[in-house]
């Protein structure tokens, strides 16, 4: 049987009503309508509960200072010193994380659990005499700590020699069953988006291309996913239960609709979502706490704010979408204090924020009611829901508040088993009579919606007023909170001794002007050339360097993308020049990372000297925002 979107969702009003349990309207005497378009699985429902949760980038690139291994690593360079599952889960739950996914494969095929399939893996690493399991030391510490706990397995393997031909399939299949069977209950396995390229595969050092969705055949591995774990939604393929929300800045478009065309995925639709398509496939916001995906020194300094953690909050969860954010551990095997420190302020203005609902108590009534079921929207309870009758399109519900309920904050939930409703809102506050003021107005209530005021209000009664929707709105919650803002931190530092000092570094001879921003220390500003660009850097003092580091610039630009492939040479002189290697940036124009080459060796230089022949992505012009160099 062909295993589509429709085949899995067919009985998801059903099952997904069942599994919360709902009370119904009037005592369940009021038979709930039809639900309006598509609608989430049980898996789904309890997925879209979760919220924000994160992502452990952890494995053999920690210890050579990669984003993407090649594949050759020797398993030998695994070695943490100080492997504490139960202080990350501990950092996850300081930032109010509800659940960890770990890289237990990356691109570079090395597995981080005793497989028997592979020699690449941590059998043959230093890590407790080659008796170790990340995978289930991680999973133990979140069973330890109440968080939920899943898994990454990249379908791309850049060491397998067969990769590519229909042995690798089988042997792909049978990790993933190894992960689903032996780790416990998991929430989410993981398929990443880029498959195929240059890698060892073996020896043969080759690029190969694959045409993944005929390759991998994505429904026949959703379906083993959910054959061995019927809990666990799976993420991206068309067909998988959760797609990609298409870029790794962390955040979503406002609004994003949970739902999509019944088609391969396209990048513009998966940030925005369609309204009214006919496939529920909500967005994942994913994103790092560091510039990288894996923890590098150099980066010490380069970690999210709590402040800027609680906008990509607001921006993914506020949005509709869950927040996925990254937490890579450093060489220890811990996070790092800066790290805790920002997790944990984000994580104590989210508990104090959200503590007391102040709508709590408060009086309702609405325009129209099925079964006196408005006060379900301020109870407290996430198995009731205010449903208006299905004509009444422009339905309202009014909260009247004691005096003095200051807030600044809203939330709102649809009751998803009935499907999307609701297409434009608007809330109105009143401090008496029928004079009305309207603070916001928005597309899309969904999952979830977060409506941040410019400043706390204490009116007397609040609105929520349907403006434009398919059906009479189902409200699961309308709750009112005063925010908290996350503690601000001391600036970090840098005590990374391999990084070079840039001070007196100058751009000699560029193919455009504007060379200097590749030096002002902000990602924020890039150097914009033509292709092919080339550029010459002075570094005003001889340094023995070990290579180069290279920052894409953040902001998607559709005139300008980072530069594909490099060519570096080193001089002494600025007359005699060295190659110092050329290649591809893995994932830039993506990932949007600081990209870290070596040298083939460590050697004298005073001179650096790049050409960039092409943009990663079809552009008019290479962007770079900044250019560095390591001991």
């Amino acid at each position: 049987m062909t295993l589509s979107r429709r085949s899995l969702m067919g009985s998801s009003l059903i099952a997904g009503a069942a599994a919360c349990s709902p009370v119904r309207p009037n005592g369940g005497a009021a038979p709930l309508p039809a639900p309006w378009g598509a609608t989430p699985s049980p898996r789904q429902l309890k997925w879209h509960d979760r919220r924000q949760y994160g992502f452990i980038h952890f494995s053999i690139n920690t210890f050579t200072d990669k984003e993407w291994g090649y594949g050759d690593e020797d398993p030998k360079l695994f070695n943490p010193t100080d492997f504490d599952p139960d202080q990350i889960v501990a950092a996850a739950k300081a930032g109010a994380l509800t659940g960890l996914i770990l890289t237990a494969k990356h691109h570079d095929g090395f597995c981080l659990w005793p497989t028997m399939l592979t020699e690449h893996c941590i059998r043959n690493s230093p890590y407790k005499q080659g008796k170790g399991d990340i995978v289930g030391e991680l999973a133990a510490a979140c069973a330890r700590g109440g968080i939920d706990f899943g898994v990454y397995l990249s379908p791309w393997d850049r060491n397998r020699a067969d990769y590519g031909t229909p042995a690798y399939i089988t042997y792909y299949r049978a990790q993933l069953t190894e992960l689903c069977t032996r780790y416990g209950k998991l929430f989410e396995v993981w398929f990443d988006g880029a498959n195929g390229g240059d890698g060892y595969y073996g020896g043969a050092r080759e690029t190969r291309r694959i045409d993944a969705p005929a390759y991998y055949d994505w429904p026949s591995i959703v379906k083993l996913v959910h054959d061995l774990q019927p809990d666990a939604c799976t993420f991206d393929p068309l067909g998988a239960d959760i797609r990609w929300v298409g870029n790794e800045d962390g955040h979503a478009a406002d609004p994003c609709w949970p739902t999509m065309p019944d088609h391969p995925y396209d990048q513009a639709e998966g940030n925005t979502g369609v309204r009214g398509a006919p496939l529920w496939w909500p967005a994942e916001t994913n994103v790092s706490i560091r510039p990288g995906w894996f923890y590098h020194a150099d980066e010490d300094a380069q970690v999210k704010t709590p402040q800027k953690i609680m906008e990509m909050y607001d921006q993914s969860v506020g949005h509709g979408t869950t927040f996925h954010l990254n937490l890579p551990p450093d060489r220890r095997g811990r996070i790092p204090d800066r790290d805790v420190a920002s997790l944990t302020a984000f994580g104590d203005a989210i508990r104090a924020t959200f503590a007391t609902d102040l709508a709590a108590g408060a009086v309702v009534t609405a325009s129209a009611d099925a079964g006196g079921s408005a006060r379900n929207v301020n109870d407290g309870r996430l198995d009731t829901f205010w449903l208006a009758p299905a004509d009444a399109r422009d339905a309202t519900i009014i909260l009247d508040l004691p005096p003095g309920r200051g807030f600044d904050t809203i939330r709102l939930q649809e009751w998803l088993p009935l499907g999307l409703r609701v297409t434009r809102f608007a809330i109105d506050v009143s401090d008496g009579g029928d004079v009305w003021t309207t603070v916001a107005e928005k597309d899309m209530v969904g999952p979830q919606r977060l409506i941040r005021l410019g400043t706390p209000i204490a009116p007397r009664r609040v609105r929520f007023r349907t403006i434009a929707a398919e059906a009479g709105p189902a409200l699961r919650e309308f709750a009112l909170f005063r925010s908290v803002a996350p503690a601000t931190l001391p600036p970090a530092r840098n005590n990374d001794p391999s990084i070079v000092d840039r001070t007196g570094w100058r751009v000699t001879t560029a193919s455009a002007p504007g060379g200097a921003a590749i030096l002002d220390a902000s990602p924020r500003t890039a150097w914009i050339s033509p292709a092919p660009a080339s550029l010459t850097i002075d570094m005003g003092r001889s340094e023995t360097l070990a290579g180069f580091t290279l920052t894409p610039t953040r902001h998607i630009d559709p005139q300008a993308a980072p530069p594909m492939r490099y060519r570096v040479e080193t001089s002494v002189d600025g007359r005699i020049w060295t190659p110092g290697g050329e290649g591809e940036f893995q994932n830039i124009n993506y990932a949007r990372a600081t990209q870290r080459l070596p040298f083939p060796t460590p050697r004298p230089a005073r001179y650096l000297r790049f050409a960039f022949p092409q943009p990663a992505v079809p552009a008019p012009a290479i962007a770079v925002a900044e250019i560095g160099a390591f001991r």
